[in-house]
């Protein structure tokens, strides 16, 4: 690594945030001009949680059925984090500047890996509806071939 820690190496700080509750998005300004719309989905299911992000490499735990969760709150931690809590009872990730900016950055590619996993899981951005509860069996002649790698 090279560098002498000048501040150009630094991450972006937000100098403005706001959570529009009612279309969902929360908004982060930089003092360069740049400007993010990150929508409630996205900041959920990439949430930084350990419920999220599981516990290693690899080990990410898909989000289905958030299309329409919100954000009902926003709390600063430090001066490098906020943490959010959404509609679903999850309040878990703390998200650091560096993630917002990443989130913003790659938001559109975020976005397709994520309708890429639901797809490949044959999976829904739908929640069930009330009181439904669903699992999902597995073909084990499928996995038959799987066997020796668990």
């Amino acid at each position: 690594m090279t560098g002498t820690g000048t501040s150009d190496q630094r991450k972006p700080v937000p100098t403005d945030i706001h959570l529009r509750r009612k279309s969902g998005l929360l908004s982060l300004q930089y003092s360069d001009g740049t400007r993010f719309e990150l929508p409630a989905e996205l900041l959920r299911v990439y949430s930084p949680s350990a419920e999220v992000k599981g516990h290693g490499e690899g080990r990410e735990v898909l989000q289905t059925g958030k299309r329409n969760v919100l954000i009902t709150g926003i709390e600063a931690i430090g001066q490098y984090a906020v943490r959010l809590d959404f509609d679903d009872g999850h309040h878990a990730g703390i998200y650091s500047w560096e993630l917002l900016y990443d989130l913003g950055t790659h938001q559109q590619e975020r976005w397709q890996q994520y309708l890429t996993r639901l797809q490949q899981a044959q999976a829904s951005r739908d929640a069930l509806p009330a009181g439904t509860q669903a699992i999902k069996i597995v073909d084990p002649d499928r996995n038959a071939g799987n066997a020796g790698g668990q």
